[in-house]
């Protein structure tokens, strides 16, 4: 691997994100990256998700500024650094080692992404059905009720869960006694 790149051409090919990476020689560093970028935008756009856009310039200048980075460290340093995927799914959600609450509560978020997803395309089938006036009331009010419901299912469950490791704690203190 050749450290000393072209600046005008590493300038060019950082402006799309991973492409620097790869023409630095790092393959499997910039394929992570622009693996990311494209998905996002084909996710927002399949999906219709638009706010996961939000990811973009922050992706897009870490792939920048780390391009630059690389380009501007010594020749020591250079050969030191390691080629690896940018994320490593095992290490993000290290699932073996979850405990079954921490894959519960993942399960409901999914849950509750996917009735969301659900439930804004189906609005659309629902016109067809419902009277308009009757529609909107529908469509503005069974999120927020789902949500609120949620929160308040939420809240309980917390004090319920509160409320055993404080009788959990008094009892170890009486047999400690």
């Amino acid at each position: 691997m050749t450290k000393k790149k072209n600046g005008f051409l590493t300038l060019l090919f950082s402006l799309v994100p991973g492409a620097g990476e790869m023409y630095m020689g790092f393959m499997k560093q910039g394929v992570s990256i622009m693996s990311v970028f494209w998905i996002l935008i084909f996710l927002a756009a399949f999906l219709n998700i638009g706010p996961v856009l939000f990811i973009l310039p922050i992706l897009w200048c870490y792939s920048f500024f780390n391009v630059h980075n690389i380009r501007g460290i010594s020749d020591d340093e250079f050969y030191a650094l390691e080629d690896d995927y940018l994320f490593h799914i095992n290490k993000i959600f290290p699932m073996e080692q979850w405990s079954k609450r921490q894959n519960n509560i993942f399960a409901i978020a999914l849950i509750i992404i996917g009735a969301a997803m659900l439930w804004d395309y189906m609005t659309d089938y629902f016109r067809w059905v419902i009277p308009n006036e009757l529609y909107w009331n529908i469509v503005d009010s069974i999120p927020r009720v789902s949500v609120s419901i949620l929160l308040i299912l939420g809240g309980l469950y917390l004090i319920r869960g509160k409320k055993k490791e404080l009788d959990e704690k008094e009892k170890r203190e009486e047999l400690m006694k």
